[in-house]
């Protein structure tokens, strides 16, 4: 690996706190950025402006989507801001690139009634699988969390009277998000029937570590057949979405919804704009007279 790459990689990790997936992402985007240059002759610190758009045009050729160079662009900009910062080259060529344009793509996101089929489903699975998926999803919908923080929560975040989370995000940036009652009551049937104790609320098999991403995806797949819903369009991420829709759509503010999701940058949080849209558009058709009354 390029010395510059790994110097990159270990200040997102130990400035920014990214996660071991954002790190692999970075890796793998500098690492191919890195063979395309070395075919070339070209040093990974010394790149120019043309080069850089002719890796960018490779990926069009290779048939790459949009959305991947746009990803692999956003590695490239950062990387190359590191590098000035720390005085390696003295410009940024990625200042002088244009970024794919991208196909407006809206979240996707469960009706409310496909939730409740869910959490009935979840109700319904064997004893100890049941009490899991009914704290884990009433949570997620409650409160919006990523998948990555609703399984690092700890066996006490849930303890008494406590009407909010406290709740580690991206880049180890704290947010207070609320909590429901069904929430709470179904994490505290979760803890109480725990035979032994163990650090983390949603604990895998001898209660020692949290349970995988992978498992808890596995767990959430058979509960959505069991609520006769295609398991491809059910995810912790989907889930999300939905919780951020429907809050909009019964009256919730982006700004509200910024802060509870945890967005940096609102610009983020308005891809839900769609659900406002609708909004709108439903209370001009039943308020608007010109809406309502006959025209003749």
């Amino acid at each position: 690996m390029d010395r510059h790459v790994e110097a990159f990689l270990e200040m997102l990790a130990a400035e920014r706190g990214a996660a071991r997936n954002t790190l692999m992402a970075y890796e793998s985007d500098l690492a191919d950025f890195a063979a395309f240059l070395a075919a070339r002759g070209h040093a990974v610190p010394g790149a120019d402006a043309p080069v850089l758009r002719a890796y960018l045009a490779s990926l069009t050729d290779a048939g790459f989507a949009a959305r991947t160079a746009a990803r692999k662009l956003s590695a490239l900009r950062q990387f190359h801001r590191f590098l000035v910062r720390e005085g390696v080259r003295q410009d940024d060529p990625t200042q002088l690139l244009d970024s794919p344009r991208l196909p407006r793509a809206l979240p996707a996101y469960l009706t409310e009634q496909e939730v409740d089929a869910l959490l009935a489903a979840a109700a319904a699975r064997p004893p100890a699988q049941a009490l899991l998926m009914r704290a884990a999803l009433e949570i997620l919908y409650a409160t919006g969390l990523r998948v990555s923080e609703l399984l690092a929560l700890p066996r006490t975040a849930l303890a008494g009277d406590a009407q909010v989370l406290m709740v580690r995000g991206k880049g180890g940036k704290e947010r207070i998000v609320p909590l429901s009652d069904a929430a709470k009551d179904a994490a505290a049937a979760l803890v109480a029937d725990r035979k032994t104790p163990g650090k983390w609320l949603f604990s895998g098999k001898g209660g020692v570590h949290a349970i995988t991403r992978q498992g808890f995806a596995l767990m959430l797949k058979q509960v959505a057949l069991a609520a006769g819903i295609d398991p491809g369009r059910v995810s912790p991420h989907v889930l999300r979405h939905s919780f951020a829709s429907h809050m909009l759509a019964h009256g919730a503010d982006l700004r509200s919804l910024q802060l509870l999701l945890g967005h940096a940058d609102i610009a983020t949080t308005q891809i839900y704009t769609h659900v406002l849209a609708e909004r709108l558009q439903r209370l001009v058709q039943a308020h608007h007279p010109l809406a309502t009354e006959q025209r003749g």
